[in-house]
């Protein structure tokens, strides 16, 4: 647990006047519990059994003021302890998202989405809870006891002295069990990210189960995750249950030993009525913080597991790194020897090509052949794994990240729309130009249908664009490459999903950009037609290329492809 508190220190150390004041609260909580119990004596001896009138009206009014001190400590903490943790939470959220976001697409690829999703949201609240509400729990229930403490010792140090000898026998169970939670928690969070994945499955594939009748099917396989999820939280139950029962147990061992040794002082006269029953108050308030104490410790685990679960993505370094060379303008790039494993298999293999801008180029081949691979070298989602890639004859690795994907406009197969405006997605993560906006939209034949919408480009779209046909959302991405005036731009099977009409007049477009590198991965061999050089892949490799004309006289793989089409 000091471990894990030692990590967060340094969070804390901008929250030095909230902390003072939580602490301060702390302090108002348990003084004035303690005087609470210490008041028990003097009501008793100098009300009760002495007949004090004066008394009669005085305590009364203490315990009153003691009791509005304790109201204000009790604001003071829960706020400024609450405001602290919530604000660190924010921290490590932002923290954490900014680490994965830097991760290579080959973690992504490997990682499920609803992983990520339960560690970021499930496993944070958990640390959440242990930063701020457990740790100011365990220092306001430690502070209670002590203060409770003095009062026993004050009030009869020998009494006090069987308190010390059989508490102790409480911390050995309560370790054993807080190992069991810490080994529970980590299963059930793991169980937790589980139901995540499955739920986020079943809403992306919503169409397909449907489709396919398999709602049963689906609903089976959840119910089975939950079950586990139950019997691990049962599990968790049935070990936090046996903290009370055994902290009550010790309690009442010591209530009755003090009971029989503060009895007998009484009926010897050696200690008054008032004491004797202001002592036990104390002790027996003792008991409950005491017992929170406990059960806190035991909620640590929860949190630990959850920090170890996070420590495994901290963990984990990305391999494509950031050069620190500035890049201005792309003019060329050259591939030298580059090969490309996914594993085991082998994706590109010996690929040497070297092209200038301005220039289109078409990739075709048989699905497999290697050509979204070796786009994807262009925008660094992978690195080569022989070979080198040089752009203005500098390796592509000395580029500064950011400064290289500012080049480049990728349009994925696999179109990405955010739910947002159609301002925000075309002019997406740059500030938004109405006029540069409406000339994309007009450059993807798309501007238009965006003027009959009634809020026009400031229309909302629906997660995944599902408010959009399949060709509305390849148009929209489109605009938003173009928006970003790059010097390459990569069209992955953009515009499979137009119809023959809308494909001629974007290709128009794109074959008008005399300015740019263009690399169009198509399938459809008439989106290529008119570029300047076509690249045949085959198991990837490029076994030929040059224009329509002259890989119809002189390559088999490509009039083999052409027929096919």
């Amino acid at each position: 647990m000091f471990k894990f508190l030692k990590e967060y220190l340094p969070y804390y150390k901008n929250y030095k006047k909230e902390i003072f004041l939580a602490v301060i609260g702390m302090i108002l909580v348990s003084a004035s519990t303690a005087a609470i119990a210490w008041l028990i004596k003097p009501v008793l001896d100098k009300i009760f059994i002495q007949k004090n009138e004066t008394m009669l009206y005085i305590l009364p009014a203490v315990i009153i003021f003691v009791y509005l001190l304790k109201g204000i400590g009790t604001f003071l903490q829960q706020y400024f302890v609450s405001f602290i943790g919530e604000d660190i939470v924010r921290q490590i959220r932002d923290k954490f998202l900014n680490y994965i976001l830097n991760f290579d697409m080959e973690f992504f690829k490997k990682t499920h989405s609803g992983e990520l999703v339960s560690r970021i949201i499930n496993d944070i609240n958990r640390i959440q809870n242990a930063v701020s509400n457990y740790l100011a729990m365990m220092l306001r229930d430690i502070l209670m006891s002590v203060f409770l403490l003095f009062v026993v010792i004050y009030q009869n140090p020998k009494l006090a002295l069987f308190v010390f000898i059989i508490l102790p026998l409480i911390a050995f169970p309560i370790e054993k069990i807080a190992k069991k939670l810490k080994k529970l928690s980590r299963a059930s969070q793991s169980q937790t990210a589980i139901l995540n994945q499955h739920l986020s499955e079943i809403f992306k594939n919503i169409e397909t189960i449907k489709a396919y009748n398999a709602k049963n099917y689906e609903q089976q396989k959840f119910q089975d995750q939950n079950l586990k999820y139950l019997k691990i939280n049962l599990k968790t139950v049935r070990n936090s249950a046996l903290l009370n029962p055994i902290v009550d147990i010790v309690s009442a061992i010591v209530a009755a030993v003090i009971i029989i040794v503060g009895g007998k002082e009484v009926i010897d006269g050696e200690m008054s009525v008032g004491a004797f029953f202001s002592f036990m108050t104390a002790l027996f308030m003792m008991v409950d913080p005491a017992r929170k104490v406990a059960l806190t410790y035991s909620r640590f685990q929860d949190a630990i597991a959850a920090n170890e679960r996070l420590k495994e993505i901290f963990n984990i370094k990305p391999k494509i790194n950031s050069g620190n060379e500035q890049l201005n303008e792309i003019k060329n790039i050259e591939f030298k020897n580059v090969s490309l494993h996914y594993g085991d298999k082998e994706a590109l293999k010996n690929i040497n090509y070297k092209t200038f801008k301005p220039k289109l180029i078409g990739l075709v081949g048989d699905s497999g052949g290697g050509k979204s691979s070796f786009v994807a070298l262009i925008e660094r989602f992978y690195d080569a794994s022989n070979g080198e890639i040089l752009i203005n004859n500098i390796n592509i690795k000395e580029y500064s990240l950011k400064d290289l994907r500012e080049k480049i406009a990728y349009i994925p197969q696999n179109i990405h729309i955010f739910n947002d405006t159609i301002a925000a997605n075309i002019a997406y993560g740059k500030e938004i130009n109405e006029e540069k906006i409406k000339e994309a939209l007009k450059k993807a034949n798309l501007l238009e249908f965006v003027k009959n919408l009634d809020e026009g480009i400031w229309t909302i779209l629906q997660e995944n664009g599902s408010n959009l046909s399949g060709g509305q959302k390849q148009r929209i991405a489109i605009a938003r490459a173009l928006y970003t005036n790059p010097d390459i731009l990569i069209l992955d099977e953009a515009t499979s999903a137009l119809d023959n009409k809308s494909e001629e007049i974007i290709m128009q477009t794109i074959n008008n950009l005399n300015d740019k590198l263009v690399f169009i991965v198509a399938h459809r061999l008439s989106t290529i037609e008119n570029t300047d050089e076509i690249l045949v892949f085959k198991n990837g490799e490029i076994v030929c290329k040059g224009k329509k004309e002259e890989l119809l006289r002189t390559c088999e793989e490509f009039k083999r492809l052409y027929k096919g089409n």
